[in-house]
This record gives structure tokens, sequence and C-alpha cells, in this order.
């Protein structure tokens, strides 16, 4: 296999947030996604027993791209407090061959030290059709029990992934939900240990 994936096309969409509540979010807060949609590289092959080649000739790549593309989305990496991964395999595809790309750490770290992040990147990976919703779900960079910075995001992209593809998506924002006010698990966790009910 070479180097670099056959990619099909870019999708990036932002999300901005003005108000909230009836009140005015400042600095609103931004949301995106950057997604790429690919030829599945397994698609064709029958039952692939080592996906590792694959992985590691162009999981890199992507993870390099998409995080580029995130970065100019939200004003910089170091904009980027809350994040999250995806992929939907297409229909002739296994659920599987979505998990292998992004649940390495050859396309994982890529995004995770670029916004210099240390908490587990949270994730949905599936296998459908063309149209589906791809949801993400993001966490704090570095407190994964922040819960102000727990947040889902959606891309919709009409024409993919076709059958014999893969989409992967990284979602980012540039804060935690406005005017957050439940708390975090941490308070919880005291709570319970406290025995409050």
């Amino acid at each position: 296999m070479d180097d670099a994936a056959d990619i099909r096309k870019r999708v990036t969409v932002i999300e901005v947030l003005d108000r909230e509540g009836g009140r005015a979010v400042s600095p609103p807060l931004r949301m995106a996604i950057a997604a790429v949609v690919i030829a599945n590289p397994w698609a064709g092959r029958g039952f692939v027993e080592d996906l590792g080649p694959a992985i590691r000739s162009i999981a890199p790549a992507l993870g390099k791209l998409l995080t580029d593309e995130l970065a100019v989305a939200l004003g910089g990496a170091e904009a980027i407090e809350a994040y999250g991964k995806a992929a939907v395999v297409g229909l002739n595809g296994e659920l599987e061959h979505a998990s292998a790309l992004i649940h390495t750490l050859r396309f994982g770290n890529v995004f995770r030290e670029r916004v210099g992040g240390s908490s587990f990147l949270p994730f949905t990976n599936r296998r459908a059709g063309s149209g589906t919703v791809l949801s993400i779900p993001l966490v704090d960079k570095n407190d994964e029990g922040r819960r102000s910075h727990y947040l889902t995001t959606d891309l919709t992209i009409a024409d993919a992934p076709g059958p014999d593809e893969i989409v992967l998506a990284i979602a980012g924002s540039t804060g935690g939900r406005p005017f957050a006010r439940i708390g975090d698990r941490y308070q919880d966790q005291a709570a319970i240990a406290a025995g409050e009910v």
C-alpha cells in the first residue's frame, strides 16, 4: 500500500454559539468538526487478518491533516479546550475498519499532542450508509471529569460514506457549555463517599 490515503473529499463544519438560555455567550463558543472521506483500504480484499500495514501507512498523515484543518477552524490548536473523534465505515466494510484508523495512537496522539491534551479521546464508531449522522462526544482535553466540557457535535455528509468508504472525523471546542452549573464528577464522588444521597 502506498503512503497516502485515497481521499475523495474533506469537510469542515464550524458552529458558533452566540446566545444560550436567552443570555449572550461571551466569548461565543466555537465548535468545529474536520472530516475526511477516504476509500476503505481493505475494501474488496475479503477478510484481512493484519490491518497494521494500512494503519501505519495512512493513520498518522490523516491525523495530521485533520488536526491541521481543525486548528485553522478554531483559531489555532491552543484554542481547543475539548476534543473527540469518530469514524463511520460504509456498508461493505467491517466495523473493525472504522475502529482501526481512529483507535491507534498513530492517529490519536497526533491530535492529542498538537492541542496539548492528556485526556482520552472519546469516540464513536459504526457501520452505516451515506447521510448517517456522525455524533462526536467531547471531553476537556486535560480533565475528563470536568462536566462543563461534556459536549456533542454532529455531522452529516449526504453522499458519504459510500459502501467502500470510511469517514474519519475529529472535533473540538473552544470552551465548555455556556453557563454550566451541574458541577463535576469529583463533587459527586466526594458526596457519595460521604454517604450523601
